[in-house]
């Protein structure tokens, strides 16, 4: 019997051209704010360089600053709303491998560290029901507490993420895309691992 095939795709520089974290920022706060908060952020980028606090840590307290207090409700419209800039910025050899992907009947996720918050308006738009990425924390009063309360998906966490929905390894095919350091395991543990959209390892079964 022919195995079911799963294609995990990475969001930010492999669907999308541009970091949307970035562009969340500006399309919520202006490009005013975002200068003014990543001025008052230097001394933790530097630290993240030099691997003296995790990217994780670093993004949870860009997040915090930016968003802690805002009532989810809001949130959860920016992240609608968001969809549309998203569309402005994606990769179109991605959608056209998404749409083959979506044509062969093979099921599609998104694994991303980013925040789940905009990728799944986007990803419910084009039909992708499967988006494993950053989670917030919301409290009594419906508003984001700036935390997060899933561990940020990269590295390995990507591959950890994924094994809790599909953890029988052979029963499927697995081919993955991704375009950086954080995507690397994935790409490794896949059958077939595209990197910036070009092969990189293939196991032909």
């Amino acid at each position: 019997m022919k195995k079911e095939i799963i294609a995990v795709f990475d969001f930010d520089g492999t669907i999308t051209t541009k970091d949307t974290l970035i562009k969340f920022i500006t399309f919520t706060k202006g490009k005013w704010r975002l200068c003014g908060v990543f001025l008052f952020f230097i001394p933790l980028f530097i630290a993240m360089k030099l691997k003296l606090l995790p990217n994780g840590k670093v993004k949870q307290l860009l997040f915090s600053h930016l968003y802690k207090g805002t009532p989810v409700e809001i949130f959860n419209k920016w992240g609608i709303e968001f969809s549309a800039v998203i569309d402005k910025i994606l990769c179109s050899k991605a959608i056209e491998a998404l749409k083959s992907h979506k044509e062969n009947g093979d099921k599609i996720v998104i694994v991303s560290a980013s925040i789940e918050n905009w990728i799944k308006p986007w990803a419910d738009k084009r039909g992708i029901n499967t988006v494993l990425s950053t989670q917030i924390e919301v409290n009594a009063q419906n508003r984001i507490t700036g935390k997060f309360i899933t561990k940020n998906c990269y590295g390995q966490e990507k591959v950890n993420r994924f094994l809790t929905l599909f953890p029988n390894r052979q029963d499927y095919k697995l081919v993955a895309y991704g375009d950086s350091r954080g995507d690397k395991e994935m790409l490794e543990f896949a059958d077939n691992g595209f990197y910036k959209m070009k092969i990189v390892h293939t196991c032909i079964s």
